[in-house]
Order: C-alpha cells, then sequence, then structure tokens
C-alpha cells in the first residue's frame, strides 16, 4: 500500500469519523437546532473560521506525519521519526487539537449543546489517553529524543517562539 493510501485509510478512520461522522450522528440523535438568536450569525462565522483552521491543521500536520515521520497518524502504521517541524514545534499534539477546533466549529455553526458536550468528551478523552498510552509509547519508541521534546514543547498551549531540536530550551 502506497504511503497516500495508507494517509488516506489513517484519515478516514481516525479524524474524519471523529470529526464528521460521530458529529453527524451527535446533530441526528439530538435533533438541529433552529436559529433564534440575534447574534447567531456570529456563532456560525466564528465556527466556520474554526472549521477552515483547523482543516488546514489537520492537512498540515497529515503531510509532515507522511513526509517527515514516514508514517500516518494510526496507530497501526506510526511514524517511524519523531516529527518536530511546523505546528509540532509549538505544541505537542496539533493534530487533536485540530479536531477539536473542528469539533467546537461545528458545535457553533450548529448551535448545538450536544456537540459541545461530544467536543469536551473527545478533548477529556484525548487528554487522559495521550498522558497515559501514547506518550509512554513514544517515549518506548523514541527514547531521549522524545524526553528532550517534551521537555520543551508543551502538550496543549503553544509556545510562541518554535523550539529548534538540538538547541536546548529557548
Amino acid at each position: 500500500m502506497t504511503l497516500n493510501a495508507r494517509i488516506l485509510k489513517a484519515v478516514l478512520i481516525l479524524p474524519f469519523n471523529a470529526a464528521g461522522t460521530v458529529p453527524a450522528i451527535v446533530l441526528w440523535l439530538a435533533g438541529l437546532s433552529r436559529w433564534r438568536e440575534p447574534w447567531a450569525t456570529m456563532g456560525i462565522a466564528t465556527g466556520a473560521v474554526l472549521i477552515v483552521a483547523a482543516v488546514y491543521g489537520g492537512y498540515r500536520t497529515l503531510t509532515l506525519f507522511a513526509r517527515t515521520g514516514e508514517g500516518t497518524p494510526g496507530p497501526w502504521d506510526p511514524p517511524k521519526h519523531l516529527v518536530v517541524e511546523g505546528p509540532y514545534r509549538h505544541v505537542r499534539n496539533p493534530m487533536i487539537s485540530s479536531v477539536v477546533f473542528a469539533l467546537i466549529g461545528e458545535a457553533l455553526v450548529f448551535n448545538s449543546a450536544a456537540l459541545s458536550i461530544y467536543a469536551a468528551v473527545f478533548l477529556v478523552g484525548n487528554l487522559v489517553y495521550i498522558r497515559l498510552f501514547e506518550e509512554p509509547a513514544l517515549v518506548e519508541r523514541f527514547g531521549e529524543e522524545y524526553v528532550e521534546y517534551r521537555r520543551n514543547v508543551p502538550a496543549w498551549i503553544p509556545r510562541l517562539k518554535p523550539w529548534v531540536p538540538g538547541r536546548g530550551q529557548t
């Protein structure tokens, strides 16, 4: 299977389901909201901006995983190399952040409390999963390289100045 096919598989299984299929099911189960509030246009516009930013962030992180990491975000086909470029120099989890931004954007566009709750549950689930399972696996796979990266790059709140590997803390 080519790298492009592997990435497409990972996208369809992971972020597409998390930010597309599940929210559609949540909206269907909860029922679509009716826009009655005078500020509804602001919610739609803000949500649309978040969704566009999330799509770009997802695209950027996926291309870095493929090009630099030679892998995909799927745990069945992880990157062979630690990715410390682009947004990964500012924050350790830009891919999950992109999905969370997409979910918040969808909640705003559809004025949906149910989607807001799903976004919160998705975020909390990933906070726990990444801390307890993913990070120890990354330490095991990449060793001191990941330990130094984790020491210098925050997990969720981006640092303003990009970290450059080998320069220590900046």
